[in-house]
């Protein structure tokens, strides 16, 4: 293992430094106060100085917003190992990780997943599973094919996925070929049902309808796990939620 040198550490600690800087101003000011101009001033430092670290204040929100994503999947990931082995657990710790978190930080959760800062998509490819946004989707797969794994699960849509969507659902069958495509389709439905609901009570989207947003997250966390821990011909068994159905 090649041990950086001082300068590198020295250039490492100011490229966090910046980022963070960059992240205070984002939190307490709205995108509109991120410049780099003020981000040297709240660093001490000239605007020019801030050129040798990123080409521009676009770079800059990338590289962010990409820490963010990486903090994002930490979170997830220590929740769901600290599940204990059962899969359905896995996914009940690691949604609840993933609504905490947005709560908690809503203007990064914009910054990453929505169009904060106009012209910057920050959210990245996924062409490799060690992209960000791969780990992230993988935080949740992994316990779901290990649910199929261990006892397959009737699956509601078997022989009725469009050909269209099953086209589209191609990255998660390349990398876990031995998953029907009804089952990773069963993977997108949860995801979109999970981050629609925790977008929706970060931008405060469902006060008309519901005064605990939390009630309803649980509520449709327990609904879709239902469906995996249910066998067929059996009765209503518990489900990782907490909830009878």
């Amino acid at each position: 293992m090649t041990v950086p040198t001082r300068r590198e550490r020295l250039r490492t600690a100011a490229l966090t430094e910046i980022k963070n800087a960059a992240r205070r101003l984002l939190v307490t000011g709205g995108p509109q106060a991120v410049s780099l101009r003020a981000i040297a001033r709240d660093m001490g430092m000239t605007a020019p100085a801030i050129y040798r670290y990123f080409p521009s204040l676009e770079a800059l929100i990338l590289d962010l917003a990409g820490d963010l994503l990486n903090e994002l999947c930490g979170v997830l990931k220590e929740a769901r190992d600290g599940a204990g082995a059962a899969p359905a657990d896995q996914i009940v710790a690691a949604s609840r990780a993933f609504r905490r978190w947005a709560v908690g930080h809503p203007v990064e959760f914009d910054l990453v997943f929505g169009t904060l800062v106009p012209g910057v998509n920050a959210f990245p490819e996924c062409a490799r599973d060690d992209d960000p946004g791969a780990r992230l989707g993988h935080v949740f797969l992994a316990p779901l094919v290990e649910l199929w794994r261990r006892a397959p699960f009737p699956v509601p849509l078997a022989g009725q996925v469009d050909a269209r969507l099953a086209d589209a659902l191609a990255p998660v069958r390349e990398r876990h070929p031995e998953v029907p495509v009804e089952v990773a389709c069963l993977m997108l439905s949860g995801w979109t049902m999970l981050y629609g609901l925790v977008a929706m009570e970060v931008h405060a989207q469902l006060r008309w309808a519901v005064t605990d947003p939390e009630a309803l997250f649980e509520a449709e966390l327990a609904t879709f796990l239902h469906q995996f821990l249910a066998p067929a011909g059996a009765g209503q068994p518990r489900t990782a939620a907490g909830r009878r159905h």
